[in-house]
């Protein structure tokens, strides 16, 4: 049970009590977790005194465990119950006894105040790539390509040619050149050259990454050119993709191209929705909550680096050496302030909606995520803690808030146009049931819908025809 007891601008104070047989049963649940997990010399697993118990993890564990354990819980669930949602908290715990009531009082800073415009007049123009049968084509074509074969010709390179080079000097190596995706500089360097022949590259100034490297050239050999083969476009290439036939190649294709341009478009009409709703908002956004994100942003960054093996230290230093550190730090700014306006954007519509998300909802979100991470929920509730939890809370809040306001969103102009030019026909070929007609996009195809079909996934799905999970 929560009480708020003050609140004076984005300042709050509010205070949350615990029942007596919730404390007992975390208490409980602390000593049923040590005497499964401590192993006590001279006592059976499960049958040492908790005294016994106590002295091997330390005077005070099991009344931090219980605390941490309570605060996981009830500070958000009280936070929530309050429709409060902080920015940053200070919590102060009262003391804690097996068998009473615990009572702790939480400071803090609510998010600040926010005003969003008519987002229920807007107009999305965004829509799934249209698979035309060019599409289709281009990206049976595509895996042709990448189950071609190659074989070794004795003439000069050229076409969509591989060529085996090996590159002198102390770093060289050999490696593969296909023509036909090769840089410019590289296929004028290498058409017309045969096995055996050296070649120089010359390489023009160029960015990888974040290093700059001048013009320079590059001496290779030539070990082997290959021809790549590939096979024809019929039932035995559908065959050996693990189809029955070409026909049903081409309508697995196809279904797979429409499920993800359908994506496309859905993930397309969701960002161009949330930009118009942070362009007419209106708020004053607290510095400190800037720097909490740049400062969360920048700990992530730091965390990948980590895993990569590169020390942030190393890092700064060759961006500073490169005269980019500047650049660095002030899109870090800019992408922490564009995450904050879209979150305060979001949250304000859930706001507005009266969008909730109910402690069961909640509590099964949570299950699924510690399930699909190997955690249990407790596990989980440890990991993410107190201000964790608040934040994922809020992320549900968010994404079911923008669910819901995009499907209330009224169709687009054309698409009222076309639902009525329609009517006649489908009336008069269902007139018991209508249905809304299907709007055709007029945008291009994007490049990803047109040529992303592995064929991993495509053998995989085979004679199934299965919607695979998207990422």
């Amino acid at each position: 049970m929560a009480e708020l007891m003050s609140k004076e601008g984005n300042k709050v104070e509010f205070k949350a009590s615990v029942p007596a047989a919730e404390v007992s049963r975390a208490y409980q649940q602390v000593w049923a977790g040590l005497s499964r997990d401590v192993r006590v010399p001279g006592f059976r697993p499960g049958k040492a005194p908790k005294k016994v118990l106590e002295q091997r993890v330390g005077a005070g564990y099991v009344e931090n465990e219980v605390r941490e354990r309570l605060l996981q819980v009830h500070y958000p669930q009280a936070a929530r119950e309050l429709k409060l949602s902080l920015v940053d908290a200070e919590i102060n715990p009262s003391d804690l006894k097996d068998g009473q009531a615990f009572d702790f009082s939480v400071k803090g800073e609510t998010y600040p105040e926010v005003k969003l415009g008519d987002w229920k007049q807007a107009q999305l123009s965004a829509a799934a790539p249209e698979i035309t049968s060019d599409v289709l084509e281009r990206t049976l074509t595509d895996l042709q390509d990448r189950n071609a074969t190659f074989e070794s010709v004795e003439r000069p390179a050229g076409g969509n040619d591989m060529v085996m080079i090996e590159e002198t000097g102390e770093e060289g190596g050999s490696y593969p050149i296909y023509l036909d995706v090769a840089e410019p500089h590289v296929q004028e360097a290498l058409t017309g050259k045969s096995k055996g022949d050296d070649v120089s590259i010359n390489v023009p100034a160029h960015q990888h990454g974040d290093h700059e490297h001048p013009e320079h050239t590059v001496q290779v050999k030539i070990m082997d050119v290959r021809h790549k083969q590939r096979q024809e476009l019929g039932d035995e290439f559908a065959k050996s993709l693990n189809f029955e036939s070409l026909e049903r190649l081409r309508s697995d294709l196809k279904e797979e191209l429409t499920r993800r341009a359908q994506q496309e478009g859905e993930a397309a009409r969701r960002e161009e929705f949330i930009e118009h709703l942070v362009s007419g908002m209106e708020t004053n956004i607290p510095g400190a909550l800037l720097t909490r994100r740049r400062d969360a942003m920048m700990e992530e960054i730091q965390s990948d680096l980590s895993r990569q093996g590169v020390k942030w230290a190393e890092y700064e230093s060759f961006m500073t050496e490169q005269g980019k550190l500047d650049d660095f730090m002030a899109d870090l700014d800019k992408n922490a302030e564009s995450r904050v306006r879209r979150d305060l954007a979001l949250e304000q519509l859930a706001e507005d909606m009266k969008v909730s998300v109910s402690d069961q909802e909640f509590n099964q979100t949570m299950l699924s995520l510690a399930q699909a991470n190997n955690l249990t929920a407790q596990q989980l509730r440890t990991q993410l803690g107190p201000d964790g939890l608040n934040s994922y809370y809020a992320n549900i809040l968010r994404e079911k808030a923008l669910t819901l306001a995009l499907a209330q969103l009224a169709p687009k102009p054309e698409a009222k146009a076309a639902e009525a030019d329609a009517a006649p026909e489908a009336e008069a070929a269902a007139p018991a049931e209508t249905a809304p007609a299907e709007v055709e996009s007029d945008a291009a195809p994007s490049e990803e819908a047109q040529t992303e079909a592995p064929q991993a996934e495509a053998a995989t799905e085979g004679e199934q025809g299965e919607d695979t999970k998207s990422e």
